[in-house]
């Protein structure tokens, strides 16, 4: 993967680059919808919703020094490592509690639950985008492929690029998704990225897991 990358970067086309490599991966998979996380519910307190909250977190005491910025919209999410670069739309909760996904028919779009913390506030700022649409690979295609260490820039609306750094990438099933683990909160400003993995259930037309990437602030600068 280095070897393609260092030629997308030669060739200034790193976009061409993302969807080649996205094309080859779905080469034999049938096209579906991805975010579904109907079987997960996002804290909130100002809707309530029929599903059962996340389990209570034990609390942590934040690290000394720990970074955090008031609170912004995201405007616009890049991911060098995966030559990833796409705007932000806003994600509230579905009539049956579970979290909205971004529109489908824009592949290279991502969407913050605004109701939870913004990327770099204290709290876990979730993200989520598809993996594939009816029409072909979307944002998220490559995300498990993310490892730590890796660099996640968030530009902000107040003119703020908040920079984290991964620390992990796991796969749960949807059946038996880690609600606390995710969605609970942290006493720093952490970030969760979520899309679609493992199999493909043709006959409930979504796939069995969810990809999450867990990260932690680790800087910001002006945009």
């Amino acid at each position: 993967m280095a070897a393609a990358q260092e030629s997308a970067a030669e060739t200034g086309s790193p976009k061409l680059f993302r969807w080649a490599m996205g094309a080859a991966v779905l080469g034999l998979l049938v096209i579906y919808q991805s975010v579904d996380t109907s079987p997960v519910q996002p804290p909130t307190t100002s809707v309530s919703a029929p599903v059962a909250a996340p389990a209570p977190v034990a609390p942590v005491r934040a690290k000394p020094g720990a970074p955090a910025l008031p609170r912004s919209r995201p405007t616009r999410l890049r991911i060098p490592q995966l030559f990833l670069d796409a705007p932000f739309t806003e994600l509230g909760l579905t009539p049956a509690g579970a979290l909205e996904t971004p529109s489908a028919d824009n592949h290279n779009l991502v969407g913050w639950y605004r109701g939870g913390a913004s990327p770099g506030e204290r709290g876990s700022a979730v993200v989520a985008g598809h993996v594939d649409t009816r029409t072909g690979p979307a944002v998220f295609l490559m995300l498990h492929l993310l490892t730590p260490g890796s660099t996640v820039d968030i530009t902000r609306e107040d003119g703020l690029i908040a920079s984290f750094v991964v620390d992990s990438t796991q796969t749960f099933p949807k059946n038996a998704f880690p609600d606390a683990q995710v969605y609970g909160d942290t006493p720093d400003a952490q970030l969760r990225l979520i899309t679609c993995g493992g199999a493909y259930d043709k006959k409930l037309k979504d796939y069995t897991d969810n990809v999450v990437v867990f990260a932690h602030l680790q800087s910001s600068r002006q945009a």
